[in-house]
């Protein structure tokens, strides 16, 4: 485990308790959830979990993954029985069950090498639904390493062949981020 992009993020929530603190789901996972064919789900670098709880609170059984064991322990604490946490370092290889998931989520992270594990975890007819930071001239804060941010149309490019895209979008990010960010989503389908 990368011990120092753990102790980074143990640190960013223990210093800014806020981030653990219960927030809304992702708008556009509110409206996806009910076109899932099935209830298994994967949060990937879940952090605080609202995605992870906003399922759990409707029937999903859940896997929550993160780096943080800050972040993990805020979760159990909520005592979801439906969410299984589970620390791990997404820079180490991603090993998952091929065709086992429903929904996958990823919000606010970006790591392309993990794109093609979390394809192939995916059911046929699962959703894989992606929401993350962008290049744009509005953004207010540098990011620390460029290529956490996608490019223009990116995410399509990623959910080209296999994938039927139900939903893509860039827009503004939320108003209780700290900065105003451009965001890149896609809702794809698996074929």
């Amino acid at each position: 485990m990368a011990i120092e992009d753990k102790e980074k993020w143990n640190k960013k929530y223990k210093n800014t308790p806020k981030l653990l603190e219960d927030r809304e789901a992702s708008i556009k996972l509110k409206n996806i959830i009910n076109k899932t064919k099935g209830k298994k789900a994967l949060d990937i670098a879940c952090g605080g979990g609202k995605n992870s709880i906003y399922l759990a609170k409707n029937g999903f059984s859940i896997d929550a993954m993160d780096i943080s064991d800050v972040a993990l322990e805020s979760i159990e604490k909520r005592a979801f029985k439906n969410i299984n946490t589970i620390q791990i370092d997404l820079e180490e290889k991603l090993n998952l069950k091929n065709e086992y998931y429903d929904l996958i989520v990823q919000t606010n992270f970006l790591d392309r090498s993990i794109i093609p594990a979390l394809k192939n975890s995916l059911k046929k007819e699962g959703l894989i639904f992606i929401e993350t930071y962008m290049h744009h001239e509005i953004n207010e804060k540098q990011a620390s390493n460029k290529s956490f941010l996608l490019k223009k149309d990116e995410l399509k490019e990623l959910f080209k062949e296999g994938f039927e895209i139900l939903d893509y979008d860039e827009f503004d990010n939320e108003d209780f981020e700290l900065y105003k960010m451009k965001k890149q989503s896609i809702i794809a389908k698996k074929n």
